[in-house]
């Protein structure tokens, strides 16, 4: 049996011995030609053929431009072809790697087998009177979600997909419809006068030290009803705060707030207390506390920009003559050019009385108004 073996091992030896003896005689020569000559000798027409035909395409890519040769997805193609049907192809490329033609071609068998994909991917032509009953379902039921517009679908014998509800209810209804719901921006606006905002302002020192100011902002008014600071703003003194911004039942009906904590258990106890809803805004969201952090970015640019804060005691002084003259004397965008605090815009009048100038926070702004 083991000499059997041993046989055996020997005649696959020779036998893969001559095969490459052979592959290596028949394979195009590039060195000698007496060798090339009888290599081909060897050879089929029709081999011979297919490696003049793509020897003769490289010339023809040659010629077409002076400097680097640039394939075209034909010339990619038909080095493809031509290459199955020549032997020894990656001796016969000259002008491209053998690496960069079976890149071509793993691109081909991708770009196949993407296209029979797509095309069996497609989804099913719905009948037009089937999309005519979604939209009306959708129409004449506003309160009717997909779900529920498919249920109604099936009890008439029309059997349809959630996600075929959802593509054709948008034409027959707005994502957000009025008459069930309402946007942020519109809720701010019927509640403008009942709502207030805070939020934390972070503020650097003479010191390198991080005093924290805290302010109160009704919405409809612009009004900053309360402004305070500390460096250690912890849930009782944002309680604290909150206690005395809201003095003898002066509340809100809501307040908004963001998600820091900063507001704990404490602040929520005095919220609830003075029953005021708390609203929090979403995460990473500022527009939705746009008024405060509108407030906050004119205190930055209008006073403690171009101010050296000395401590905590300083900041407090800073900020209440600043929400003083904001309240009383700055008039504001967001309300027409209107002042928080003042009833209306001032009527026209014709006094020649001289215009005098109040300087406030030591002239880095003026209150102007009509001498008496």
């Amino acid at each position: 049996m083991t000499i059997a073996k041993a046989i055996s091992r020997c005649a696959r030896t020779a036998l893969h011995a001559v095969r490459h003896r052979l592959l290596a005689w028949t394979r195009p020569a590039t060195g000698s030609r007496v060798g090339s000559t009888v290599g081909d000798l060897t050879r089929t027409r029709a081999a011979l053929v297919a490696e003049n035909a793509l020897l003769r395409h490289q010339l023809v890519v040659l010629q077409r431009q002076v400097g680097r040769p640039v394939f075209t997805p034909a010339d990619r193609l038909r080095f493809i072809l031509l290459a199955r049907l020549v032997r020894g192809w990656r001796a016969v490329l000259l002008i491209v790697q053998p690496e960069t033609l079976l890149h071509w071609h793993r691109q081909g068998i991708r770009l196949v087998w993407r296209t029979r994909s797509r095309g069996a991917s497609q989804r099913p032509q719905v009948a037009p009177e089937t999309v005519a009953a979604i939209q009306r379902l959708a129409a004449e039921n506003r309160l009717w979600g997909a779900e529920r517009i498919r249920g109604e679908l099936l009890k008439v014998g029309i059997r349809v997909g959630k996600r075929t509800v959802q593509r054709h209810m948008r034409a027959a209804r707005p994502p957000r419809p009025g008459g069930v719901g309402q946007t942020w921006a519109t809720f701010l606006r019927n509640h403008a006068h009942e709502t207030w905002a805070c939020d934390f302002l972070q503020v650097v020192d003479r010191g390198f030290r991080s005093p924290f100011a805290f302010v109160v902002v009704e919405l409809g008014s612009r009004r900053v009803v309360h402004v305070g600071a500390t460096r250690h703003p912890t849930d009782a003194w944002v309680a604290q705060q909150l206690r005395e911004a809201t003095p003898f039942d002066q509340r809100p009906r809501f307040l908004i707030r963001d998600n820091d904590a900063k507001y704990g258990a404490a602040f929520a106890r005095v919220a609830a207390d003075s029953r005021i809803t708390v609203l929090r805004t979403p995460i990473r969201a500022p527009r939705a506390n746009a008024s405060c952090e509108r407030f906050l970015g004119s205190v930055r640019r209008e006073c403690l920009d171009h101010l050296l804060v000395l401590g905590e005691g300083h900041l407090r002084r800073v900020l209440r003559e600043y929400v003083a003259y904001f309240n009383a004397a700055r008039p504001h965008q967001g309300i027409g050019q209107a002042i928080p605090d003042a009833p209306g815009p001032a009527p026209p009048s014709r006094s020649v009385a001289p215009i005098r100038a109040i300087p406030v926070l030591g002239g880095l702004h003026h209150d102007y108004r009509r001498a008496a």
